[in-house]
């Protein structure tokens, strides 16, 4: 514990944020906590926690404050909105924002900020809601040096890979990286277990198989056995991913890079999202192809 710091605001306590603050409040930091749904708030006022009412009351009684959202309007309505965290921070506050969001949002943060006094750092993390109840997350850092090592014991209270990739903006970059790998390696998994069982093949002994080997992931392990026991329940939201890949997909655009499997799975995920099944797992894309994707 960084005895410089000793009180951390917390805003967003969903499927990860949750688990996320829970871990700081377990590493000793009083933390001040408000989101969108109070009642997701309640086991950590329960382990001792505070609620504060606004963005605005965390904001003015904090040191740190730690934002995990899901979008990146709830991210600009929160840092530039009226009765927002740059308006009420006090200098020399770290703003840090480790919601998957705009790189060109998360570099106007951090000038914005820098303007009144206040730092900030964006720092998205990957490895879902096992990662976050497992203190195991990756996390990836854009900002400056030094408010980066002077934070980094909060990250490593609720991560393992803890890595600063360059200055504002550079964290959202590598997320996105990060998401279109992972769209690359769901696709393989759900057409890999989609050409088994058109196969005649039994897809559990499959996935052994192909399991153990160069074609091996992440994806393929975990979401396959998931889909296989038809557990279609959110590790990781459709709408988030949808989300994400669509950041990825306008960045890489701005960038110059044509991206065709990024265009095929923000497609996809926007399709799962408009039959209804966006509070579902990334998984359920199984259902699309099985049903017929096109």
């Amino acid at each position: 514990m960084d005895k410089h710091i000793d009180t951390i605001g917390f805003i967003g306590l969903g499927v990860m944020g949750g688990s996320m603050a829970s871990h700081l409040l377990a590493a000793g930091y009083k933390l001040l906590v408000n989101t969108r749904s109070p009642v997701k708030a309640a086991m950590l006022l329960e382990t001792g926690a505070v609620w504060r009412e606004s963005a605005a009351h965390v904001a003015s009684s904090c040191a740190v404050v730690i934002t995990m959202v899901g979008y990146p309007a709830e991210v600009e309505g929160l840092y530039f909105g009226p009765g927002g965290l740059i308006e009420n921070a006090r200098p020399g506050t770290i703003l840090i924002d480790m919601s998957t969001s705009s790189p060109d949002l998360a570099a106007r943060i951090y000038k914005t900020a820098a303007a009144r006094g206040i730092r900030a750092l964006d720092a998205p993390v990957s490895g879902g809601d096992l990662g976050a109840k497992n203190a195991t997350l990756t996390i990836m850092a854009g900002g400056d040096s030094e408010v980066f090592e002077q934070i980094r014991p909060l990250f490593e209270a609720m991560g393992k890979t803890i890595i600063l990739q360059g200055g504002p903006g550079a964290g959202q970059h590598t997320k996105m990286a990060n998401q279109i790998a992972i769209a690359g390696s769901l696709l393989g998994a759900v057409e890999s277990i989609i050409y088994a069982e058109k196969a005649g093949l039994d897809p559990s002994k499959v996935l052994v198989s192909i399991s153990s080997g160069s074609a091996g992931s992440w994806q393929l392990t975990n979401n396959g056995q998931k889909i296989l026991s038809e557990d279609f329940s959110p590790g990781f939201y459709v709408k988030h991913f949808r989300k994400d890949l669509g950041i990825a997909l306008d960045s890489a655009r701005r960038l110059g890079a044509d991206l065709p499997l990024l265009a095929l799975a923000e497609r996809l995920f926007a399709t799962l999202e408009s039959k209804g099944l966006g509070d579902l797992g990334t998984q359920v894309l199984y259902k699309l192809y099985a049903g017929g994707h096109e």
